[in-house]
């Protein structure tokens, strides 16, 4: 089985400083999984490197030996072909995953145990839920390139996941992105400064908050 690289430290550490929204944006509104791609329970979060799983619909088989031979860092990211009369994980699995130290789950297909998952408080990004079981007799593959709810994604690639869904950085665009999405953060931090502070002006101005930006794409269809 292939191994990918694990990101270095200061990758991780920077991009936990950021969000899926300025990844996004900064990648051309592009990199985003399927919105129906969400976490388990709300609050979750996951920054890692993409370790791939492929499956054959319906069945694990290969995700029970991605999780035992991951490790820290990493971030199981699986294309289950958005399949939906199987549930493809549940508590034991997961359970087994966090204890190993894998970094979070994204499926493209659903999982079961839903309480119990919401309590173990382990990053789990699914499709939904189902209460049949998978069946264990493959085929699938581990750290080939895949496709989970519709994104490319490449072992060593840079997921990050939150609230509003799951991102996929590519490996050879990290530092290009994360460079922008730093610079775009200071900039919507800016503005959220200028406007909180638009409600303390005596005679504000709805102009003084417009973004600079506006003025030059709305001009060319005035008259």
């Amino acid at each position: 089985m292939k191994e990918a690289s694990l990101l270095p430290d200061e990758v991780i550490e920077l991009a936990k400083n950021l969000n899926t929204t300025l990844l996004a944006d900064v990648m051309g509104c592009t990199g985003a999984m399927d919105y129906r791609i969400k976490p388990v329970s709300s609050g979750m979060g996951i920054v890692g490197t993409a370790m791939t799983v492929s499956l054959r619909p319906g069945d694990n088989l290969f995700l029970h030996q991605a999780i035992y031979s991951a490790k820290k860092g990493y971030v199981l990211v699986v294309d289950g072909k958005g399949h939906t009369n199987n549930a493809y994980l549940g508590e034991l699995m997961a359970g087994s995953a966090k204890a190993i130290g894998v970094e979070g789950i994204v499926i493209d297909g659903l999982v079961r145990d839903k309480k119990a998952l919401e309590e173990l408080d382990f990053p789990i990004y699914s499709k939904g839920f189902h209460p049949n079981g998978p069946f264990k007799d493959g085929p699938g593959e581990v750290n080939e390139v895949i496709s989970c709810g519709g994104i490319r994604v490449a072992p060593g690639d840079l997921v990050v996941a939150d609230d509003d869904g799951v991102v996929v950085v590519p490996v050879d665009r990290i530092d290009e992105v994360l460079h922008k999405a730093s610079e775009k953060l200071k900039y919507e931090e800016k503005r959220l400064e200028t406007i909180a502070q638009y409600g303390s002006q005596e005679d504000p101005d709805p102009m003084s908050l417009m973004p600079k930006w506006l003025e030059s794409k709305i001009k060319q269809y005035r008259a």
